[in-house]
């Protein structure tokens, strides 16, 4: 299995939500069913059959989160010496040179991506436009509404 880059704030959260899953989503979901058993009948038991719904979804995501973090190399952006160049976990201040609009991104694994909060994908075009880059450096991404240059501003690591 290929390794996944992810950050070690992305990483802490995925184990901050299997410990939320095994702790409390399982034992709960355990006894929803012990309850719905306890009823009788099961075939007509909508209780029950909710129960092994939400056990389905629980189990899946337990394993999934397991499998990711297995998977997971954890890099700490505070750690990084990549010599003001762009790589996974560094924020980059850019400039619009179409419009002068400015935004700052991190670089982070698909899995903590919210462009809200300014964390796109390493594999998102303006992400991998981006890897590599100085300060001064243009990147050209090719977006919905056409071919977007961005000028690096700068380039940090935390």
């Amino acid at each position: 299995m290929a390794t996944l880059p992810i950050t070690k704030r992305g990483a802490d959260k995925l184990k901050a939500e299997l410990h939320q899953l095994k702790a409390f989503e399982r034992p709960t979901v355990i006894m929803a069913i012990a309850e719905a058993r306890a009823q009788g009948d099961l075939s007509e038991n909508a209780e029950y059959d909710a129960a092994k719904d939400k056990q389905g979804f629980v189990e899946g995501r337990i394993q999934e989160i397991e499998g990711k973090l297995s998977a997971a190399q954890i890099i700490d952006p505070a750690e990084l010496h990549a010599e003001g160049r762009v790589v996974f976990g560094a924020t980059v201040s850019l400039e619009d040179e179409d419009t002068g609009d400015k935004v700052t991104y991190q670089i982070v694994g698909e899995d903590e991506a919210d462009i809200k909060l300014g964390l796109v994908n390493i594999n998102s075009p303006i992400a991998r436009a981006l890897i590599g880059k100085e300060e001064g450096d243009v990147a050209e991404v090719q977006a919905p509404g056409g071919l977007r240059r961005w000028e690096v501003i700068s380039v940090s690591y935390r």
